[in-house]
């Protein structure tokens, strides 16, 4: 507790916004299990380590608030009404930037309004690639050729453009998808 404060530069444990400081220091070993899914089980924590990845300078809870309600709204950060930005700001003021602080994975700073990661933020950035959504699975893409591939045959089968019969094209359904259902095996075994 005392290298905590220390770090902190109070030497009676609290901090420079009068709250308690969670006593962890950088020092610390890593969070458990059970509290980094905690942690990730909200998508605005989530949305908040995402932010605050990789950046060496705190940020304002203003700032992260209309990030994270942009994303929420699927809109940009001059579109969004006061509404959603009022939304997003007291739940990150008042329930998850306070979570995150107690678990020492950022430092809040209540009074000034900022934000910073810790050294323990880190430990997230596996799971929270894991969870992007922006990342499309590349198989998506594959199965959704061979649905087109196997579209086309049938339509062509069906219209007489080509003289393969009825089972052929069934036989051409089923291998396109087998084909691509191994490989998708393949790669998520290997």
């Amino acid at each position: 507790m005392a290298d905590s404060a220390a770090r902190l530069g109070h030497t009676d444990g609290t901090r420079s916004d009068g709250a308690q400081s969670t006593g962890r220091s950088e020092a610390d070993d890593d969070l458990e299990p059970d509290e980094i899914f905690h942690i990730l089980q909200t998508s605005r924590r989530r949305r908040v380590l995402e932010h605050l990845e990789g950046g060496d300078e705190p940020v304002t809870v203003r700032t992260l608030a209309e990030r994270i309600a942009a994303r929420e709204n699927d809109t940009t950060v001059e579109n969004l009404t006061s509404d959603q930005r009022q939304r997003v700001y007291i739940s990150l003021y008042q329930t998850h930037l306070p979570k995150l602080d107690t678990a020492g994975v950022v430092d809040y700073d209540k009074n000034r309004g900022t934000v910073e990661s810790t050294p323990l933020a880190a430990q997230f950035d596996p799971f929270l690639s894991e969870l992007e959504p922006s990342s499309m699975d590349p198989w998506l893409g594959r199965y959704a050729g061979a649905v087109g591939c196997c579209g086309l045959a049938v339509a062509a089968t069906a219209t007489g453009t080509t003289p393969i019969s009825w089972s052929t094209t069934a036989l051409l359904v089923v291998t396109a998808f087998g084909a691509v259902t191994a490989g998708h095996a393949y790669t998520e075994l290997a």
